[in-house]
């Protein structure tokens, strides 16, 4: 049996006094692969180094809505860079976030569609951060071609008019902790109603962390739980459910 996270954030300073720790419940819990995020000039260099330091550790990079503001014109060129490294494999997180106003939303977007570019040029996926932005996400993927190169729709949060039309842009659609959650009605739904062969798990670590353990911090170990409430909501076994999502996740992203 084997699980995949495949959003993670485990170089966060919420980490710092346990991190080992943290990544060895992981793989003792059965997370066989995971995928940390580095999505500004802070977090690409540590992600990056998590990468180099574990096997079983990828890296995505690319710049999140939330820092458009502060990408200078160097920062394309360093994650075109990074992206030829055998252990990275995609850009994001980058979309657009309307709920922290941060960046103005047209600095957001020209970010956006500058990363969707570069994807395109190097034929890489791309993990996509949208919140309370799900319209302008959806047009400017398509605009941008990004059916060309496809990626994933991180803790998708949108309705299952949204996901369809991710779903028909080539997308997958990733889920977390929120899907455990008593009262979380529309992802539940849009879960119910996502293929199989399109579907993943992630926890978003230290953030949104699953039933029972919300209001705590989160970590890679609790894909579990997403994983079981997944399958109950899918009506299989959960270890089923682990094993597609993983080879899903392997397909998406070109690990071989």
């Amino acid at each position: 049996m084997h699980l995949f996270d495949t959003h993670t954030h485990l170089d966060a300073p919420q980490f710092d006094e346990d991190r080992e720790q943290v990544i060895a419940r992981a793989v003792e819990g059965g997370v066989s692969k995971m995928i940390n995020i580095g999505f500004n000039r802070e977090t690409i260099p540590t992600t990056m180094k998590l990468a180099e330091s574990y096997d079983f550790i990828y890296a995505a990079v690319g710049w999140h809505p939330q820092d458009a503001i502060n990408m200078k014109d160097g920062d394309l060129d360093w994650i075109a860079s990074l992206c030829s490294h055998k252990k990275v494999v995609a850009i994001g997180e980058i979309g657009l976030d309307y709920y922290w106003d941060t960046s103005p939303k047209d600095v957001q977007h020209e970010v956006f569609r500058k990363q969707i570019g570069l994807a395109r040029e190097l034929k890489m996926p791309i993990c996509i951060h949208d919140r309370d932005a799900h319209e302008d996400v959806v047009r400017i993927l398509r605009e941008e071609k990004a059916n060309e190169i496809g990626g994933v729709m991180h803790s998708f949060s949108g309705s299952w008019e949204t996901a369809k039309m991710c779903l028909d842009l080539g997308f997958h659609l990733s889920f977390g902790g929120p899907v455990t959650f008593k009262n979380a009605r529309v992802p539940k739904e849009v879960l119910a109603q996502t293929p199989l062969d399109r579907l993943l798990i992630e926890t978003d670590s230290p953030y949104l962390t699953p039933h029972p353990f919300r209001g705590k911090r989160n970590e890679s170990a609790h894909v579990k739980l997403v994983a079981e409430a997944a399958a109950e909501i899918k009506g299989i076994k959960w270890e089923e459910l682990a094993e597609i999502t993983y080879a899903n996740a392997l397909e998406r992203f070109g690990i071989v």
